[in-house]
């Protein structure tokens, strides 16, 4: 039995801190000299936190729902990205204050609100009520900061004694089973809330499955690269052999199998608004297809979708600790990428690289680095009393 927990060296941790402390004065500087440039990339940067924090939570309860056990070695590191939930709801709840910046929705009177068909408008302006969606904004958050606390509560109350572990267990079953619906109902809506309704006059019925596949993939990413970096550090603890080359090899079989469903739903919302040539609906693509977005939005493709999937075809790469953390740290670096093509191109013609983007992205990662070890240091990394590592340890006495 292992008691194992994470120790990270103090110098990492103010590292971290002083990322973070980079992120508050870029976006503090940037209030004053750009303040649309900053909202935008804080709406980039927090719903990236946000999606990794609840996309981990769905790995959870997706895993859970299978009966997955490949998983149980390494469950501590997507319950701690869990963490990140509500730190995104905060973020997002700070670009609040900017709504009016960006959002045409919050002036019912403005052009994109009602220069549109006349069957279109009435349900626009209702759905797109302010008060509507603020609630509806209220509401997603709070669900999902309720479920990633307390699933992570009854994780750690498993850890008390072999029973307390097969009641967790258990628990957690019935709780993802809850969730993982309702999850696929809120992600629509959020993602419709926060990402479409930059630009209420555009639609696609492919959207919200598309930003999923993105938010899925991102969590699977962080999750190998955290696995592979403490697998590496020899970080595991006395136990960290069941952290084996299977558990390696499998997340980069998800990494493969889910960057190639996003690159798919990609390449289907693409091509369907591109033949169908509806001018309500092209005019979204048209923006990031001219001038400097199309080399952008091509990058994202290549980098999210054809390097990984011809980097982990061979079974010797999703093998390969090295070449994890290479792919991991890709995925997620087009991530962020694909969010900027998604949201920028709302407000401006061209990209924009410089010290806001720059800082506010580094604020990030300090962010992510500073919940991620929080949630790992305050838990043996391997679960004490889970009870698919209890009866692993039978058969390995038995033998």
């Amino acid at each position: 039995m292992t008691t194992d927990t994470l120790v990270v060296p103090r110098s990492m941790r103010q590292v971290a801190l002083v990322l973070c402390a980079i992120g508050v004065i870029a976006f503090a500087i940037g209030l004053v000299t750009a303040a649309d440039r900053t909202w935008l990339n804080l709406l980039v940067d927090g719903w990236f936190v946000f999606a990794l924090g609840v996309g981990s939570l769905f790995f959870i309860g997706a895993q859970r729902l299978a009966n997955s056990k490949w998983w149980s070695p390494i469950r501590r590191v997507p319950e701690a990205f869990s963490l990140l939930v509500p730190v995104g709801a905060v973020l997002l709840a700070v670009l609040a204050i900017g709504f009016h910046k960006l959002y045409p929705w919050t002036d019912p009177a403005s052009p994109e609100m009602v220069d549109a068909h006349p069957l279109v408008v009435p349900g626009r302006m209702t759905y797109l009520a302010p008060a509507f969606v603020y609630a509806r904004m209220i509401v997603i958050a709070a669900l999902w900061t309720v479920f990633a606390l307390r699933m992570r509560k009854i994780s750690l109350e498993g850890d008390a004694s072999r029973d307390a572990g097969v009641s967790a267990y258990t628990r957690l079953y019935r709780y993802s089973g809850v969730f993982v619906p309702l999850f696929a109902i809120t992600f629509a809506a959020a993602s419709y809330d926060w990402l479409i309704s930059l630009e209420p006059k555009w639609f696609s019925t492919m959207f919200s499955v598309y930003i999923f596949a993105g938010a899925f993939v991102q969590s699977i990413a962080a999750i190998a690269l955290t696995t592979v970096t403490l697998k590496r550090k020899s970080l595991w603890g006395k136990d960290g052999a069941v952290v084996d080359n299977h558990v390696v090899q499998t997340l980069g079989t998800m990494i493969l199998a889910f960057s190639t469903f996003w690159g798919y739903i990609w390449t289907c919302q693409f091509l369907l608004i591109w033949y169908g040539d509806i001018p309500e609906e092209a005019i979204w693509y048209v923006k990031r297809c001219t001038g400097g977005w199309l080399p952008l939005l091509l990058a994202s493709f290549v980098v999210s979708w054809i390097i990984p999937f011809f980097t982990l075809l061979p079974l010797k790469s999703k093998r390969s600790l090295k070449v994890m953390t290479a792919m991991s740290v890709l995925v997620l670096l087009g991530r962020w990428f694909d969010l900027y093509i998604i949201v920028m191109p709302a407000h401006w013609t061209g990209p924009k690289f410089g010290p806001i983007e720059i800082g506010m992205a580094a604020g990030v990662v300090g962010l992510i680095f500073l919940v991620l070890v929080r949630g790992l240091s305050r838990a043996p990394l391997i679960p004490v009393h889970e009870p698919v590592l209890e009866a692993r340890r039978g058969h390995a006495h038995h033998a």
